[in-house]
């Protein structure tokens, strides 16, 4: 009986398909292997050519990672490329598993945001408005800049910055930007603005922490001074 290949199988069945569809912690070691191999052989799919590799090496992805390309070049539909792939992907995971995850950093008071902004806004000339998106516990997503050249309300499209907070996942929202004269003091375009951002946070369930004003050496918070 002739063997199917994945392009022949039930597209659910499919490795890339089934990836896309269902996220790669659904897929199989063998699945998985299978993606990166492209194809099998005349006798065999992908998928089962790596079900066969993974039996001799004991289902044991560290196993695999061990063997040497020739070793790997004994199994008819592994050429020199796919071979290469093969271990090259298990030395990316024992790398990853040997780093720390990257901690996010923290900007849940206007002294990290200031402290984070200032060396981006200090020798500015002009106006900058940048947002900043966090997760619930403040992590830093990015940061992004919104404006250049003035933050008036016609300057500053409040839809664009729901739509980037909401496509970064971000749950927790600060606007920042600069006062190139120095004076730190709010002026009524950054209270219509900070007021438009709130309004539109509250609908979107985005938590607003703060609007920062950056001045050399200065700050001025719309969270500390109550106005939040």
């Amino acid at each position: 009986m002739q063997k199917l290949s994945i392009n022949q199988w039930a597209e659910e069945d499919r490795p890339r398909e089934k990836l896309l569809a269902m996220g790669a912690e659904n897929l199989t070691n063998a699945e998985l292997l299978a993606i990166l191999i492209g194809s099998g052989s005349s006798d065999e799919s992908a998928v089962e050519l790596m079900k066969r590799v993974l039996i001799d090496y004991h289902n044991n992805l560290n196993a695999l990672g061990k063997a040497s390309v020739s070793e790997l070049l004994s199994y008819k539909g592994l050429g020199p490329a796919k071979a290469v792939t093969i271990l090259a992907a298990c030395e990316l995971g024992k790398r990853r598993s040997k780093e720390k995850a990257m901690e996010r950093q923290s900007m849940g008071s206007a002294m990290d945001i200031y402290n984070y902004m200032h060396p981006i806004m200090q020798d500015l000339d002009v106006e900058e408005a940048w947002i900043l998106m966090m997760n619930q516990n403040y992590g830093l997503i990015k940061a992004e800049r919104i404006s250049h050249g003035g933050i008036t309300e016609t300057a500053v499209d409040v839809r664009v910055i729901m739509k980037s907070a909401i496509m970064n996942n971000a749950t927790v929202l600060a606007l920042c930007h600069n006062h190139p004269s120095n004076n730190a003091r709010s002026s009524s375009d950054d209270d219509r603005l900070t007021q438009r951002i709130e309004k539109a946070c509250n609908i979107m369930r985005i938590y607003f922490l703060d609007h920062v004003i950056i001045t050399d050496g200065r700050y001025y918070s719309y969270r500390e001074q109550g106005r939040l």
